[in-house]
């Protein structure tokens, strides 16, 4: 491997890490500070989400476009403006006054994080060779883990100690430095004469996920009728499919879905969505049910689920070895379905089991979740040329983005729905536990995708040949 190569397989994803590691952390930091923020902007948290779904918001409408504006204007050029834009709006959160001036920051912060990742990913995909990829993503991905393991913690201590609008502030520094270091070792990849913008495309696109995701965001929040959540995502499914039509007759659609027709990249992204439902659900269920269902503490149990995010870190350094020893199709179905086994676990979790027992299960779990996630990641390109990467990755972030929120969604409702089918008005440990197995049998069904993938899928990346 030549010197540049290793360069881009080792820095590069260390670069576009540092901007990820601020983002990761942000979203994760704020959950903890939620009551004080309520408090002194004098709302209520249930109010107060609205200003945490609105990043979303701006995430997913600005999402579809921004392997065109990477393309269009350059990689480095976007990822330093996605940079700019995130930490303004970091700032402007740390001076908001109201509700609404948080809502309106929040959706700034959405907007650069949308084109922060799928951008920065896009960089590293076309300057990698396919043989480094694996070991480019594990490096990309440990900062991004590390950023949940810390937020909470100091999250909690700047809120106690200081003032909770130090916890956007102190992303300043980080974006400064994430866009010095970009200015500095990054190339500006363009294409020499990129399509047109498919407005109309974008227009349906944006606006059908924006209100799916919305919707499945807010749903059980309590932010909006049933009948108006109903009529959100509605709407959205409709205008996807209108999208869906008009990318069959556009040449450069947007959001290009023939890139299905490359089996590696169809069947990595249509079991990886199974995955992500379950992905999505489980940060949400399992600290519920240890808190509402069990009675632990907040501390307590964020302890104990951190585990998830240290298995997950352990695992990057094995990743690479594992794929090339295994394959992707024997790692993927096997991993597969001890993940599921993993998950199935934590349902049988009792106020009474040990903490070292449920920190052991989750710990393993996030190992393996984490291995499906790095190997699905890497598999999706296997086939994909160089001049389609910027769609592929856009479309891949789109639909990975969607799939979790449903994943949430639909753990939010199957409690609903227990409560209803037992006449209850309050939550039971063994609720959690159904939707855990409900979750975990989801995620079992991802793998009769896997099964469909060639002894030798993604042999360019794995280094495994048949």
């Amino acid at each position: 491997m030549s010197s540049t190569a290793s360069f881009n397989a080792r820095i590069l994803p260390l670069v576009i890490a540092s901007a990820l590691f601020m983002e990761q952390m942000d979203s994760t930091i704020i959950a903890t500070s939620l009551p004080a923020i309520a408090g002194d902007l004098g709302v209520s948290p249930v109010a107060l989400k609205l200003a945490f779904t609105t990043y979303l918001l701006g995430l997913t409408v600005v999402l579809p476009v921004s392997g065109w504006l990477a393309d269009r204007y350059g990689a480095k050029t976007v990822f330093r403006t996605a940079i700019v834009i995130f930490t303004a709006g970091s700032a402007a959160c740390g001076f908001a006054e109201n509700l609404h001036w948080l809502v309106a920051a929040r959706g700034l912060q959405g907007v650069g994080g949308a084109l922060m990742v799928p951008v920065g990913r896009i960089i590293l995909l076309r300057s990698v060779q396919k043989s480094e990829l694996l070991d480019a993503i594990a490096w990309l991905t440990i900062p991004a883990l590390v950023g949940p393991v810390i937020g909470p913690p100091i999250g909690g201590y700047i809120t106690t100690v200081y003032d909770w609008r130090w916890i956007f502030w102190m992303n300043l520094p980080f974006g400064v430095i994430a866009f010095g270091l970009a200015s500095w070792l990054m190339p500006n990849l363009k294409m020499e004469t990129p399509p047109p913008l498919d407005l109309r495309g974008f227009l349906l696109s944006g606006g059908g996920l924006t209100l799916a995701v919305f919707g499945l965001t807010v749903a059980g929040r309590g932010l909006y009728t049933d009948t108006q959540v109903v009529v959100m995502m509605l709407v959205g499914g409709l205008l996807l499919v209108a999208y869906g039509l008009h990318a069959a007759r556009v040449p450069d659609p947007i959001l290009d879905l023939r890139l299905f027709r490359i089996p590696s990249y169809r069947h990595s992204v249509s079991g990886g969505n199974l995955f992500r439902i379950a992905v999505g659900a489980m940060p949400f269920i399992v600290p519920l049910m240890l808190q509402l269902g069990f009675g632990f503490s907040a501390f307590a149990s964020g302890m104990i689920t951190f585990a998830s995010a240290l298995g997950a870190v352990s695992m990057k350094f094995t990743v690479a070895r594992l794929v090339r020893h295994f394959g992707y199709r024997s790692l993927l179905i096997v991993n597969g379905i001890l993940c599921c086994v993993m998950f199935a676990l934590q349902a049988l979790f009792t106020p009474q089991t040990p903490y070292w027992m449920m920190f052991g299960v989750i710990l393993a779990g996030g190992f393996m979740r984490s291995l499906q996630f790095s190997s699905l990641n890497t598999l999706a390109y296997a086939d994909v040329e160089h001049a389609e990467m910027a769609k592929a990755n856009t479309l891949y972030t789109v639909l990975q983005q969607l799939f979790l929120a449903l994943g949430v969604a639909a753990a939010a409702f199957l409690l609903d729905a227990r409560m209803w089918w037992y006449g209850r008005n309050s939550l039971e440990a063994s609720d959690f536990s159904f939707v855990i197995v409900v979750v975990a049998l989801i995620s079992g069904f991802s793998v009769i995708t896997f099964m469909k993938l060639d002894t030798d899928a993604g042999a360019s990346i794995s280094g495994r040949e048949r």
